[in-house]
This record gives C-alpha cells, sequence and structure tokens, in this order.
C-alpha cells in the first residue's frame, strides 16, 4: 500500500484531521483505489503515531462515504459510480462557472500575484507528480477565489462537492502531458479574470470541471476546439 507522506500536510492540524486529509487525498486521487483494504494498526505503523487518530479519522472518512468498514479486517475504500460523479458534476457546473463570471468584473488587482504564487503551487505539484500537493493547492486555490465574492455559503458548499468528486484518473495522468495541461488553465483563469473577461473565465471554468469527468476519470476528451 503506497501513501502519501503525512509531513506534506499543513501543521498545526491535530493527528487525526492530518491522517484523514492525507487518506482523503489518496482517495480522491485514486492513489488507494476503490476496494483496497485498510487496517488501523497498518496505518498507525505508517503514520507512526498511536491507533486512536487513525480509527477516529477512519470513522470520519466513513461518514464521508469514502470507505466501508469490514468486519474484522477494517476499512474498504468504497467506489463512486459514474451516475453520482456526474450528479456532483451536474451541479458543480451550476455554480462555479457562473461565480468566476461574477468575479471577472470585480477581481482585486491587488491580489493578482498571491493567485500567482498559488497557481503555481499547483503547477509545480503537476511537475513533480505529487498528487498531495497538487490537489491542496489546486483546492485552495478555486475556494480562495470564491471567497472574494463574500458568500460563505457558497463556498462551503462547492467545497463539500469538490470533497466528493473522486479523481481516479489521476494517477494515470502522472505519465502524461494532461496533468500539465490541466494545471496551466489556472494561470488561464487569472488572466481572463484580471483582465475583467466574465465569459472567458465562465467559459474555461466549465471546461476545467468537465475534466472530472474527462482526463481526471481516466476517460478521453476532446481536444480544445473539437
Amino acid at each position: 500500500m503506497t501513501l502519501p507522506s503525512i509531513q506534506r500536510l499543513e501543521p498545526g492540524q491535530s493527528l487525526r484531521a492530518r491522517v484523514e486529509r492525507t487518506l482523503a487525498t489518496a482517495i480522491i486521487s485514486g492513489e488507494l483505489a476503490p476496494g483496497t483494504l485498510l487496517t488501523v494498526p497498518t496505518l498507525a505503523e505508517r503514520f507512526a503515531v498511536s491507533a486512536t487518530p487513525v480509527r477516529e479519522a477512519m470513522l470520519d472518512l466513513e461518514k464521508r462515504g469514502f470507505v466501508e468498514p469490514v468486519r474484522n479486517k477494517g476499512f474498504r475504500v468504497t467506489a463512486v459510480s459514474d451516475d453520482l460523479l456526474n450528479d456532483i458534476v451536474e451541479i458543480r457546473l451550476l455554480l462555479e462557472p457562473d461565480a468566476m463570471a461574477r468575479l471577472a468584473p470585480v477581481f482585486p488587482a491587488d491580489r493578482l500575484e498571491e493567485f500567482r504564487a498559488q497557481a503555481d503551487a499547483i503547477v509545480k505539484g503537476a511537475r513533480a507528480g505529487d498528487l498531495t500537493a497538487y490537489l491542496l493547492a489546486d483546492q485552495r486555490f478555486h475556494l480562495d477565489l470564491t471567497s472574494l465574492l463574500g458568500n460563505a455559503v457558497l463556498v462551503e458548499t462547492i467545497a463539500e462537492l469538490r470533497a466528493r468528486t473522486r479523481l481516479v484518473g489521476l494517477v494515470s495522468l502522472l505519465e502524461t502531458s494532461m496533468l500539465d495541461v490541466s494545471a496551466a488553465e489556472h494561470h488561464r483563469l487569472l488572466d481572463y479574470l484580471a483582465a475583467g473577461d466574465a465569459a472567458a473565465a465562465e467559459d474555461l471554468m466549465r471546461q476545467h470541471i468537465r475534466h472530472a469527468v474527462g482526463w481526471w476519470a481516466g476517460k478521453p476528451e476532446a481536444a480544445e476546439g473539437e
């Protein structure tokens, strides 16, 4: 069983939160494939922590639907059906592109370099093949942008939808240029926001989200413009 290092997560979190976030990221990216059996003792040894925070993290992941208990064995990583993934993406398409269109006319120019640095972190994670760094930077980038609209409920809703979006094809993208292409879209989005181009920002965000049922799901996509 291969897991990202727990040290990659942000300091200051509880052990329970750090273990949960590491495992959730590995499940979302497909590093831990559906059907993988996880045991508390093995994970505790792997993370060099006691069994208690691991057990608590697994129960949290069970509540989120990421794992299911297996009697006398541990927890098994669950699968997400294509229908559920499509439903999640459909809702995201109703919310996130429109949010970027509304943000474009009011995007604060003095925050541009801050978001450029976040986009750089996404690109760096993609080029290094570090899916944990890639996903954490991606999550922060999109939620921080959305928060500029001042609607906390919208941010929370998008965060929950993104957390439930499985990207099981990401691992296979490490051997291709597609992860780099999707990472570069973050800088393009900033270009459109900085220029106040609402239509272009909306269109790009729509394309970006659709990767969740295309490349990021291990399925082919038509090249842009086809």
